[in-house]
C-alpha cells in the first residue's frame, strides 16, 4: 500500500496540474463527471455504515439473545 500510495500520488497531482488549464467547472461534462463522483462515493458511505458498522452490532450476543431487543 505504501508504494501504490507513493507511485499515485505524484501522477495523480502532476494530472491535476496539466488539466487545470483545461478544465472548466462550468461545462455539462465537467458537472456530470463531478455529481457522478459524488454519488459513488456517498454510496460507498452509506454501504459503509449500513453493512460493515451495523451488522456488527446486530450480531452481538446482546441483541442475539433477547427477543424484544
Amino acid at each position: 500500500m505504501v508504494f501504490f500510495f507513493t507511485v499515485t500520488t505524484p501522477f495523480g497531482i502532476a494530472l491535476g496540474i496539466a488539466l487545470s488549464n483545461t478544465y472548466k467547472e462550468n461545462s455539462p461534462i465537467a458537472l456530470i463527471s463531478v455529481g457522478l463522483l459524488n454519488v459513488s462515493s456517498a454510496g460507498l458511505l452509506i454501504y459503509m455504515a449500513l453493512v460493515d458498522l451495523l451488522a456488527a452490532d446486530f450480531m452481538g450476543q446482546k441483541l442475539q439473545g433477547s427477543i424484544r431487543l
